[in-house]
């Protein structure tokens, strides 16, 4: 192993040890709750990124609603051919997923691209870090609300029961929100580091898509192999999707959503105590 190796793993134990102290962690908290207080400069932010996205374009952040109605249709009527299913309960289930899998992947990896797009803001501007975790939770959110119509379309056109239990797709946003949060401000950390760590999780990412029932069913899988209850994106799918179809959410799903939230953020708060300060420094 090489010297400068050596130094530099050597650094970062030292750096981690230094982070591991109470004032640090008091320190990256406080740095979480003055971002949160920042939000007209965070929400400007997003909605600035949001605009240029689709800067000089006739329909503007529609096309976000527009290509996910085409893609929500094209893929119902073809798998839903192959799957044997009936359009009238396929379509819904395959737009709630989809527009639930597009925010939740997005969280993921925007999350992980948190800091590194931010480079000269972070150089430049005295402002806790966190904020532009918020900022692109916050674009995200907006893309959302916009994918949002294209399932309130199809539920309305196919008569889904819209019932009391749509009163947990707040909470169940706010807790995915959460989840996001606490990935952006990790994932951010890491991929600002190890710059391969974006591309990794991007491969994962479209992988875990075709494992997760988002275009099939779970009742389609003979047996609910135990590989199914065990990936976390099913379980974070679900806690929204059941409500918008009309039914409560499971507590099987919620044990672990719960469980991923708690340990997601111990894990977050960790490194970003002990390394946030060397952000500036890796973009």
């Amino acid at each position: 192993m090489s010297t400068d190796t050596q130094h530099g793993e050597s650094s970062l134990l030292i750096q981690l040890q230094h982070g591991l102290k109470r004032e640090q962690f008091e320190r990256a908290l406080h740095d979480i709750r003055a971002g949160w207080n920042r939000r007209e400069l965070w929400m400007t932010l997003g909605l600035h990124d949001v605009r240029q996205r689709y800067r000089r374009s006739k329909l503007g952040p529609f096309w976000i609603t527009l290509s996910m109605a085409i893609m929500v249709l094209a893929l119902g009527l073809l798998y839903g051919q192959i799957f044997g299913q009936d359009l009238h309960d396929y379509l819904p289930f395959l737009a709630a997923g989809f527009v639930i899998w597009g925010l939740i992947a997005s969280l993921v990896n925007d999350g992980c691209q948190s800091f590194i797009l931010a480079e000269g803001m972070i150089r430049q501007l005295n402002a806790p870090l966190s904020i532009y975790a918020y900022r692109g939770l916050w674009s995200i959110l907006i893309a959302f609300a916009h994918n949002i119509w294209v399932f309130l379309g199809v539920a309305l056109w196919f008569g889904v029961d819209l019932n009391w239990n749509l009163l947990w797709v707040p909470v169940a946003l706010l807790v995915l929100l959460l989840n996001g949060l606490w990935m952006a401000l990790f994932l951010g950390l890491v991929s600002a580091r190890f710059r391969d760590v974006p591309l990794i999780v991007g491969s994962v990412v479209q992988v875990l898509f075709f494992i997760t029932p988002v275009i099939w069913k779970p009742e389609m899988l003979p047996g609910r192999a135990l590989w199914l209850d065990l990936n976390p994106f099913y379980h974070l799918v679900e806690i929204m999707r059941a409500p918008l179809l009309g039914q409560a959410p499971a507590l099987a799903n919620w044990l672990p959503v719960i469980a991923i939230t708690v340990v997601g953020w111990a894990v977050a708060l960790f490194f970003y105590s002990a390394y946030r300060w060397r952000v500036a420094y890796w973009v």
